[in-house]
């Protein structure tokens, strides 16, 4: 049995609705906060009801160099101006060799926000993306 190195590089891929839509090599945002109402018992001092009430997912980044694989980006946002469809999505993490470290499903996938390259040609920095998602929570 080999162990693999948990400080290896780490790759994300996205599908959604099982087509993939390429590598990334920046993930963040793959978080989720619940709300909780506190309620107080009358004779109990030992402590206060804490109720869960409403469950809050953040938007999701993902960012990557341009590659072939932004025209399927581009693909995918623009099918929003035609109709909402919130597709779901999964978040691979996967280290260098190809390998499955977790993968992340989520519901009711919307693009809300891509930002492409500065096309400069005095900046010799890397031509990169960014892909912002929003969803309704994770699923298996």
């Amino acid at each position: 049995m080999s162990r693999q190195d948990p400080g290896s590089s780490i790759w994300f891929s996205l599908a959604i609705d099982g087509e993939s839509l390429g590598y990334f090599n920046g993930c963040e945002g793959l978080s989720t906060q619940v709300e909780v109402e506190q309620r107080q018992e009358g004779g109990n001092n030992g402590f206060v009801w804490q109720l869960p009430t409403r469950v809050t997912f953040s938007n999701i980044r993902l960012t990557r160099p341009l590659t072939p694989d932004t025209a399927k980006v581009a693909k995918w946002i623009s099918s929003v101006q035609t109709g909402v469809k919130r597709p779901t999505a999964q978040i691979s993490a996967l280290r260098a060799d190809g390998s499955l470290v977790a993968r992340w499903g989520l519901i009711d996938v919307l693009p809300v926000s891509w930002q492409g390259p500065s096309l400069d040609p005095g900046n010799l920095s890397v031509a990169t993306e960014v892909l912002e998602i929003a969803h309704h929570g994770f699923t298996d």
